[in-house]
């Protein structure tokens, strides 16, 4: 099957080359995201793999349905980017990749917390520059502290696991508890008792309707005096206008984000020669208890791979009438 490829990186074009050799598919890249004026790229392709920052709503899928794509193959595990209820009725098939590596976006979230509290980011630039002082690098010890674990599917529950072996106490809040994590000793509570004990809050769940800006001023106001908060999840879960008040007032003593709700202009790109034009996340940059990185929490070499191997299966599996139930996205997922 011919699969057109949108958003794509130098990496992308690698492991996809490298894992194709056992599927055979005809794949054709492009760097363009997926949109209204890119859609007719998609022509003659039975396939289209897109991204985070893609944008398939009705219009754009009517578009590539009309030219014959029959598969909406998610290079990711979110499908929020996606009107799936369109896309059905369109007679499309949407597949994605349920997980390719929990471990490595946890892992990203605690980088981000041991960077913000340590301040090795800081300690790195001083000793460049022969600073050998320890002023303002002061941390906490993570042992003791409360986390809060917004979503624990299985990111989140890799994430509290990790959490706990700091010597942690770890609490959660998900619509459907699990049982297996609550039994290792993870506390589930109501999401404002979450806000009111937690020292750090971790983001770990989709972005659905219920979940969009599930960080507003109002959950910041109910949080501890001087919280982290920590999003690696979808930018669009917070909402930045009030995390910037929340940084102001201190009420947010620090902020990593490895995703922004208006990222889809900067992300993946080399802005360093231009001028930056959202003077939002400029305004989040400025503040020396901010750490951002540009979505790189699922980037190591075993996610890459499963990337583009469960991927090509989805094509290959779509085919031949057997994609698997735990990798199609349905409109039924949506409620």
């Amino acid at each position: 099957m011919k699969v057109t490829f949108f958003s794509t990186q130098p990496y992308d074009r690698r492991y996809f080359q490298e894992n194709n050799a056992a599927f055979g598919h005809d794949l054709y890249f492009l760097e363009p995201a997926l949109n209204s004026e890119t859609a007719i790229l998609a022509k003659d392709a039975g396939a289209v793999c897109v991204f985070v920052n893609d944008k398939l709503d009705h219009e754009v899928l009517k578009r590539i349905s009309d030219q014959g794509v029959e598969l909406i193959a998610l290079r990711c595990a979110g499908f929020n980017q996606v009107d799936i209820a369109a896309a059905y009725e369109l007679g499309m098939k949407v597949a994605r990749v349920p997980a390719y590596s929990p471990h490595a976006v946890a892992e990203h979230a605690v980088a981000l917390i041991m960077t913000l509290n340590r301040k090795t980011h800081k300690a790195y630039n001083r000793v460049r520059e022969y600073n050998f002082s320890l002023d303002r690098l002061e941390g906490f010890d993570m042992y003791g502290k409360t986390v809060g674990v917004i979503g624990t599917g299985k990111i989140g529950q890799v994430f509290c696991r990790i959490m706990k072996g700091f010597g942690c106490k770890v609490i959660a809040y998900d619509t459907y508890p699990n049982t297996e994590l609550a039994e290792s000793g993870v506390t589930y509570v109501p999401l404002n008792e979450l806000f009111a004990l937690s020292d750090i809050v971790s983001l770990h769940c989709p972005l659905t309707p219920d979940t969009h800006h599930i960080i507003d001023e109002a959950a910041i106001s109910r949080m501890k005096k001087g919280v982290m908060l920590i999003n690696t999840s979808r930018g669009a879960l917070v909402d930045s206008r009030a995390v910037n008040h929340g940084l102001k007032s201190s009420q947010i003593g620090y902020l990593g984000l490895d995703v922004y709700e208006q990222e889809e202009a900067l992300f993946f790109k080399d802005l360093s020669e231009t001028v930056l034009q959202d003077e939002r996340i400029g305004k989040l940059m400025s503040f020396p208890n901010v750490l951002i990185t540009a979505h790189q929490a699922f980037f190591t070499n075993h996610a890459l791979e499963q990337i583009a191997r469960i991927t090509l299966q989805n094509v290959s599996d779509f085919e031949s009438g057997k994609l698997d139930d735990s990798r199609e996205v349905t409109p039924a997922m949506l409620k």
